[in-house]
């Protein structure tokens, strides 16, 4: 039996917010400063009330209708999020009654940022190869504007809300290869926000300064962009030739990569790097920013739209990031 992806679709809120917005807030920068470095020139922001649980839904549903797939012949759910709804029910739960997916499916949420779409692939292969569910629905929704404290212009520019919404099947567009993930959680406080959860529950209102000269708030995410970026120069370069032994594949029989897409900055580094050319290259974050688990979902979706991947290529996807944690596999394009 072999899995495969079937569908793709995904959401972006309505609010949009463009880099001369950021400027007049900040007009000590230059709207041609942050989009060199970032590669962001807009990014979408969710609603005051507008939770991941409703941003996935209507990823769910763009998905039902744009591929007529009938909720009920889902058996399994999974969304990937680390702004849940609430500490409990798991949202997955909440969400399989709002969209009329059987009660004898299975679901859970899984806590993961930008290696969650990797990760949710991984395991519904593995539902599908287990013979435990036959049609697996992945949602990975992020609304991680709502964690930045107002002045903290630097991942400002960078992060944008959003949700994809995946089906794998028996069947499908693109036939799912063999993964490798990885995990290094040395490195956790690199990517977070500190209190809120059962370990610092209560807001603490201390802030410093760190080494980068930015502000860390324990009560709103804080990251360490310089660990970070030599976290994903350590790791990806290993990882894809990982990738490559598990598959039995060579790397000129790549057709496209497309990798989370965290800055327009630190993908250029990663492709020089990997010696890998430019028009096999996926970078697109203009209009949505870093939109954390949901980014190479989107990526597929607009690269097979644009017919950037085309049926019988090979397309190595890979995820980075938060955690710290990391994966990746190939997708055989039907």
């Amino acid at each position: 039996m072999k899995a495969y992806i079937k569908g793709i679709s995904y959401y972006l809120p309505e609010r949009v917010v463009t880099n001369d917005d950021l400027v007049r807030e900040f007009p000590e920068w230059s709207v041609e400063k942050v989009a060199a470095k970032v590669g962001v020139y807009s990014r979408h922001l969710a609603a005051k009330e507008e939770t991941a649980g409703d941003m996935a839904e209507k990823a769910a549903r763009s998905l039902f209708q744009e591929y007529n797939i009938d909720p009920k012949e889902i058996d399994f759910l999974l969304l990937c999020t680390q702004s849940p709804d609430y500490f409990l029910p798991s949202t997955s739960c909440v969400l399989q009654h709002r969209l009329g997916i059987s009660s004898t499916s299975g679901a859970f949420d899984y806590n993961l940022g930008c290696s969650g779409c990797i990760y949710g692939l991984a395991v519904a292969k593995g539902l599908i190869m287990g013979n435990i569910a036959k049609n697996v629905l992945i949602l990975t929704s992020e609304t991680y504007n709502k964690y930045l404290h107002p002045t903290d212009k630097s991942n400002r520019s960078i992060f944008g809300d959003g949700a994809a919404a995946c089906l794998v099947s028996t069947e499908g567009l693109a036939e799912i290869g063999e993964f490798v993930l990885g995990t290094d959680g040395s490195g956790a406080e690199d990517l977070i926000v500190k209190t809120g959860g059962s370990r610092h529950k209560e807001q603490t209102g201390v802030s410093e300064i760190d080494e980068e000269g930015h502000a860390r708030y324990d009560d709103y995410l804080y990251m360490n962009g310089g660990a970070i970026f030599n976290f994903t120069l350590e790791v990806v370069p290993t990882l894809i030739q990982q990738i490559l032994e598990k598959n039995q594949v060579r790397k000129d029989e790549i057709d496209y990569y497309v990798f989370h897409q965290a800055n327009k900055f630190m993908l250029n580094t990663i492709r020089k790097v990997c010696a890998i050319s430019k028009d096999k290259f996926y970078i697109n974050m203009e209009e949505t920013g870093n939109t954390v688990s949901s980014t190479v979902m989107i990526g597929l979706k607009d690269a097979l739209e644009k017919e950037l991947i085309t049926s019988a290529n090979q397309v190595m996807i890979t995820g980075f990031g938060v955690g710290l944690s990391y994966g990746g596999c190939i997708l055989r394009i039907e």
